[in-house]
């Protein structure tokens, strides 16, 4: 590197330096500025700009710089934030929620002071807990907005910072939710305005709520399940050393169930997850110490929340082992058991998500709809929201309460399904084998492509539409759906399988969303389930030829 370009970057570093709050991140970045010119490949990375305000709020690594998560972004993010919540006349308090992560609590404290500090009451989470109770605090507690600090299941190196809208601002279909569109921009605008952290006025740490917020939330959640239902079931749980586990233990108490068998090494919150390569349950060998459990307990159903529970993964019993469940379905099991319980209102998934879910809801009479990908958009879907899921293990059962994916909640549904289906002498896996002898084997998988250029996605989404495939799995495709300019997803459409294509929103990765639909004409469902799997291996196959990856 060019000295004077040292320089400029010593410079850049120094002013960021000078006017950063955490002593730990400034002598972090005194470190890398010293060691200059050898760590301006560090440096130019950490400056290469600010993370960007986007829908999921902020998301990225713990380390010093504006490209990274540390106490002087938080602090610029929480004043834009409220800077843009005054702009918009919304009144009332801010509630603040935070994990059990690096940096969470930390984070959540000065993000109440810079709220007090502009005027405005901040209530902080009287503790580490899951995101759904965050999602509930706001529309229990009429908040004009949440802040949740997590990353959910990222890796431990990572930390992140989601918004959520009260009534006022979001709407009555929003209330509660994610921000969209275009709240974002409008809220990175007003960080952006913000001239420095050392110009923020900070105030007081605000209302430390006690425990009735989370009493409150646990006998809602116990309220969604119907009253004197059958409870005999075993379940074993992980919450793989995040915050779900004493908030899941007291809900399933509160609801009348027998106490879950904890899996001991990943009951406690632990930001370095030291049990998993990767705190996501739908990872391979993240769920084996929970299976261990379930074996052992001779468990009826294990249950896994991810770090910050707002998902829920479930596996299943079945001769020779367990299976975890794919989460489209965890899905329409869900759904089809709400239908049964004669649920009113509209039933919505994503468009990569399965299409079980429109034929069931179509075959029962109930309204669906389909919306992109996110649960900010799902929760949006229609006022009077029965339900909603997405293929990611997201699954809101109880809008009223939570207007987002709630992993307790999904849990304790699927727990009642599971024990009513136990007292009939049945099982979940009876009850898939029953949709798919009713609409066919709706198989699902992904095909995603991690890269280091975000050049290759954009190149890879190109050959795609410029050579869309003619047939797959030997039929020709009958439909080519392209959502340009609006939204980067291509799908291609057989009579018996569907294909969309999109780039991730969080990752630098190409996701490609696979289905094969095979019928159980002649009621052997085992071979239907064969056939539908052997057509998922073809059809990867080919999409992989397709993307040219």
């Amino acid at each position: 590197m060019a000295p004077e370009v040292d320089i400029e970057l010593r410079a850049t570093a120094e002013a960021w330096l000078a006017d950063d709050p955490d002593p730990a991140s400034r002598a972090e970045l005194r470190e890398l500025i010293d060691g200059l010119p050898a760590t301006a490949a560090e440096l130019r990375d950490r400056f290469a700009g600010p993370l960007t305000f986007g829908t999921a709020g902020l998301r990225g690594r713990l380390r010093a710089g504006p490209n990274g998560m540390n106490l002087a972004v938080v602090t610029r993010a929480a004043a834009g934030l409220v800077a843009w919540l005054a702009d918009q006349g919304g009144r009332g308090p801010l509630v603040i929620g935070f994990d059990a992560r690096h940096g969470s609590r930390e984070f959540a404290e000065q993000t109440a002071r810079v709220a007090t500090g502009a005027g405005r009451e901040a209530l902080l989470m009287p503790g580490v807990l899951p995101t759904p109770v965050l999602a509930y605090a706001v529309r229990a507690l009429d908040a004009v907005a949440g802040v949740m600090v997590t990353a959910s299941h990222n890796p431990p190196q990572d930390n992140g910072y989601k918004v959520y809208l009260g009534a006022q601002l979001g709407g009555p279909a929003g209330s509660g939710a994610q921000i969209v569109p275009p709240a974002d921009a409008g809220i990175e605008a007003a960080i952006r305005a913000v001239a420095s952290g050392a110009s923020v006025p900070l105030g007081d740490a605000g209302t430390l709520l006690d425990q009735k917020i989370i009493s409150g939330y646990v006998g809602s959640a116990a309220a969604v399940l119907t009253e004197n239902g059958p409870r005999d079931l075993t379940v074993a749980y992980t919450p793989l050393h995040g915050v779900g586990g004493e908030t899941l233990v007291a809900a399933f108490a509160a609801a009348g169930f027998a106490a879950p068998a904890v899996v001991a090494d990943q009951a406690e919150p632990d930001p370095e997850f030291p049990t998993v390569a990767f705190p996501n349950p739908e990872e391979p060998g993240a769920m084996d110490h929970l299976i261990a459990l379930a074996e052992t307990t001779g468990a009826d159903l294990a249950i896994a929340n991810d770090p910050d529970a707002d998902r829920c993964a479930v596996a299943i019993p079945e001769s020779g082992g367990w299976r975890p469940l794919r989460g489209d379905e965890l899905g329409a099991l869900l759904a089809d058991h709400l239908i049964r319980r004669g649920r009113p209102g509209t039933y919505a998934t994503t468009i990569v998500s399965s299409s079980l879910l429109g034929r069931l809801c179509a075959a029962r009479g109930v309204p669906y709809a389909e919306t992109l990908t996110g649960f900010k958009w799902i929760v949006r879907a229609a006022e009077e929201l029965a339900y909603g899921y997405e293929e990611a293990l997201g699954y809101c059962v109880a809008p009223g309460m939570v207007r987002d994916k709630d992993g307790i909640t999904a849990a304790l549904t699927v727990a009642e399904l599971a024990a009513g289906l136990k007292a009939e002498g049945r099982t979940l896996g009876d009850r898939l084998d029953e949709l798919a002898v009713e609409f066919g084997v709706h198989a699902t998988d992904q095909l995603s492509m991690r890269v280091d250029d975000l050049a290759e996605i954009g190149a890879a989404m190109t050959r795609a539409r410029n050579e869309p495939p003619a047939e797959l799995l030997g039929t020709p495709v009958s439909e080519v759906l392209d959502r340009l300019p609006e939204n980067d997803v291509l799908t291609f459409r057989t009579g018996t399988a569907r294909v969309v294509i999109r780039p991730s929103g969080t990752e630098p990765k190409l996701k490609a969303y696979l289905e094969v639909v095979e019928p159980v004409g002649d009621g052997d469902v085992a071979a239907a389930r064969s056939r539908a799997s052997a057509g998922l291996v073809a059809l990867r196959a080919e999409i992989a030829a397709v993307l040219g990856i």
